[in-house]
């Protein structure tokens, strides 16, 4: 995606330009909100911004949509700036070729054996520790594996089921290690104290399995005020 947007833009502006976006993602996860910034001499040059915002989705590929464009800080860095980012994972029990794509579809019957309570009674726990290095990928360079969760809930909608969670940062298949596991507590193949003991181990072979990426979306990202000009 980075590189798609860094060529239709420069070609859009007529100026050389480099995007960076606020963070990586998976192949085959999704994201209904994300940012990046770029440096432009020409941008400013669009009023109203709509005008450049409606020539660049004419002009990008139909799976990129620009929604805005603000003016920031010269030192505003849209990854490193982030104070706040919500990822949602998607679970269907009901099979729809139109959503295979952008959801996990399990049985019916599986479905219904999803113990919300339980799973939410597991998320409680997560708010109260901040280190999850038993759901973080080994081998990544992060110089520590401390995270404030903020919210995390699980619901049902129909045949769907929905993982809603919020943090200061995320850590590399944080939210997809962390879904599996919770599952695990859902369907009863762990107990609440099994959950405790697996983050308290620090070791990422005692969690659960990471669940599929089409299922997961980054649907939230916030940045301080003063960030903006």
């Amino acid at each position: 995606m980075q590189s798609v947007i860094e060529k239709h833009l420069s070609i859009l502006l007529k100026e050389d330009i480099k995007v960076v976006g606020c963070g990586r993602t998976d192949t085959g996860v999704h994201a209904k909100k994300y940012v990046a910034h770029f440096d432009s001499a020409k941008a400013a040059s669009f009023t109203p911004v709509e005008e450049l915002i409606y020539r660049m989705n004419n002009f990008f590929p139909d799976d990129i949509v620009v929604y805005d464009l603000k003016e920031v800080r010269k030192d505003a860095n849209s990854r490193y700036d982030a104070i706040e980012r919500t990822y949602e994972y998607n679970i269907s029990g009901l099979k729809n070729p139109f959503k295979k794509d952008l959801c996990h579809y399990i049985s019916p019957e599986k479905f219904k054996n999803i113990d919300v309570d339980l799973f939410n009674e597991a998320c409680n726990i997560l708010l109260k520790n901040d280190d999850f290095t038993s759901f973080s990928k080994v081998g990544t360079q992060t110089k520590n594996n401390i995270c404030k969760i903020y919210e995390a809930q699980g619901f049902k909608e129909n045949y769907y089921f929905i993982f809603r969670i919020t943090a200061n940062r995320f850590l590399r298949n944080m939210v997809r290690a962390i879904t599996g596991t919770l599952l695990d507590v859902a369907f009863k193949k762990i107990s609440i104290e099994d959950f405790k003991q697996i983050i308290a181990s620090k070791n990422r072979s005692d969690a659960g399995v990471s669940m599929p990426a089409q299922g997961l979306f980054l649907t939230e990202i916030k940045y301080p005020d003063d960030i903006f000009l």
